[in-house]
């Protein structure tokens, strides 16, 4: 008897081994069971993708990789050198930059102060010269280079007193009577089947109140006029496109290119614009172009 109940206590303890390790396998095979939490961590980076989450926890490492980045693309912009000025500026620097252009023959007209086509065109001949990025624009580089080669313009040099040299004529203001208008000089050449019998300065109306472009007909004319709206005199006006009209302006004699229109065309010359107001009729051609 004694030797039958020592076997069957063997018996019963190798059951309750077995029994234990069946369910600790269960537990891990499960995940309800936390006795073995070291077997999945070892195990998991080689075979599951949840190991990544520890790779996911470095991104705060990334940013200080990647970091160099940004501070690389100024090197990669650096050749984009700050434009000082360039198409559509207006300035007192962009009068002094046609007068120095003028000195060494890139500018043949009178400074304006308006950075236009043919600014552009005088600036991107002078740096093909000095073997300079061919931009249209002025930059440091061609700008420092520009002053080394010139000396500062003089009063008369920025503003002569001579009208502005016109441009050759637009193709519409060949034919007929026209007032041929150039916003780019800055200039009114009165023409006859193309041939100029008057010019005079003109300057235009503001970026608010522009003077519109493109091909109209003088509809009236007012030698005493009074603006209905800003009630300054427009003595010599004539009218081309609603409120619009060629006429004289004393703030214009006055100022010069300081100031601008509320979109007529204004002349400096008295004398020249009672003349043309003279010759000019109603269904005459005006032409406003650049």
């Amino acid at each position: 008897m004694r030797h039958s109940s020592v076997i069957r206590r063997a018996v019963l303890a190798a059951a309750a081994v077995a029994l234990a390790a069946g369910c600790t396998a269960q537990a891990a095979g499960g995940g309800t069971a936390s006795p073995s939490p070291v077997a999945p961590s070892s195990s998991a980076p080689s075979s599951e993708p949840s190991a990544e989450p520890t790779t996911d926890d470095k991104p705060s490492a990334s940013p200080s990789t990647e970091a160099p980045s940004p501070s690389a693309s100024p090197t990669t912009e650096k050749p984009q050198a700050k434009v000082l000025m360039g198409d559509g500026d207006e300035s007192a620097q962009v009068r002094e930059l046609q007068a120095r252009l003028r000195q060494i023959g890139y500018f043949d007209r009178a400074p304006t102060g308006f950075y236009g086509s043919l600014t552009g065109g005088g600036v991107k001949a002078f740096q093909k010269k000095r073997e300079l990025p061919q931009t249209g624009s002025v930059d440091e580089t061609t700008w420092q280079r520009l002053l080394g080669m010139t000396r500062k313009p003089t009063p008369a040099e920025l503003r002569p007193s001579t009208s502005n040299k016109l441009d050759k004529p637009d193709p519409r203001c060949m034919t007929g009577r026209v007032m041929c208008i150039s916003k780019e000089t800055r200039t009114l050449a009165w023409m006859i089947d193309g041939k100029v019998q008057s010019s005079m300065d003109v300057r235009f109306g503001s970026e608010n109140t522009p003077t519109r472009e493109g091909t109209f007909k003088v509809n009236s004319k007012s030698r005493n006029h009074v603006s209905t709206i800003y009630h300054t005199p427009m003595p010599y006006a004539m009218f081309f496109s609603g409120g619009q009209a060629v006429h004289y302006s004393a703030d214009f004699a006055a100022r010069g290119y300081n100031g601008a229109s509320h979109g007529c065309v204004n002349v400096r010359d008295r004398g020249k614009i009672a003349a043309l107001f003279d010759q000019v009729k109603v269904g005459d051609k005006v032409v406003v172009h650049w």
